[in-house]
């Protein structure tokens, strides 16, 4: 009976370490659960400035994809998991490198939702410190919900913001070339 149980251990935990991706010096979770939605890890890299990480960043979808143009597109669940590792991003710095995602991701067309890009960045006026997690999910029939440490933040509705959310790390302008790369599976 004691071999069963040490089985049964050793089983259950190799599975619950596997749970788990090391990124950089993040930990990120291989599935998320948001309202009725569960997400797999598709991928994950860091942001990285001037040689230094600022971010671990994961993308979560309902079945993996390695099509940034596609999952941009889509009106599914998803959600991209940012967790900040360096004690260089400020809120300031966090405000500005959003909007300059945005206008990267748009090819400069970000009239149309600038009220809603607007209030997005109102997400990151608080104090920002290394530890910090942000989830930005998408769910069709609330819109892009905000979180950070675990707590809502807010949503923004609509599915052209939404493709423009997720193009500050999928288009082709992305943040961080290699953490794209990352979120799509090419490591």
């Amino acid at each position: 009976m004691k071999t069963i149980f040490f089985l049964f251990v050793a089983v259950f935990g190799l599975n619950s370490i596997s749970a788990q991706t090391e990124i950089g010096d993040a930990t990120l979770p291989n599935t998320l659960q948001f309202d009725s939605e569960t997400l797999v890890l598709n991928g994950a890299g860091v942001r990285e400035k001037f040689w230094m990480d600022m971010y671990a960043g994961g993308l979560y979808l309902k079945t993996k994809s390695g099509n940034a143009t596609e999952i941009m597109s889509k009106d599914e669940a998803m959600a991209l998991k940012l967790h900040i590792v360096s004690k260089m991003i400020t809120s300031e710095r966090m405000m500005d490198a959003v909007n300059e995602g945005f206008e990267n991701a748009t090819g400069g067309k970000t009239a149309p939702i600038s009220a809603e890009i607007k209030k997005f960045i109102s997400f990151f006026e608080d104090e920002i410190n290394k530890g910090d997690i942000f989830d930005l999910v998408y769910l069709p029939e609330r819109g892009s919900v905000i979180y950070k440490n675990g707590k809502e933040s807010g949503t923004i509705q609509g599915l052209e913001f939404k493709k423009a959310l997720f193009g500050i790390w999928l288009s082709n302008e992305p943040a961080d070339k290699d953490l794209k790369k990352g979120m799509l599976g090419n490591q």
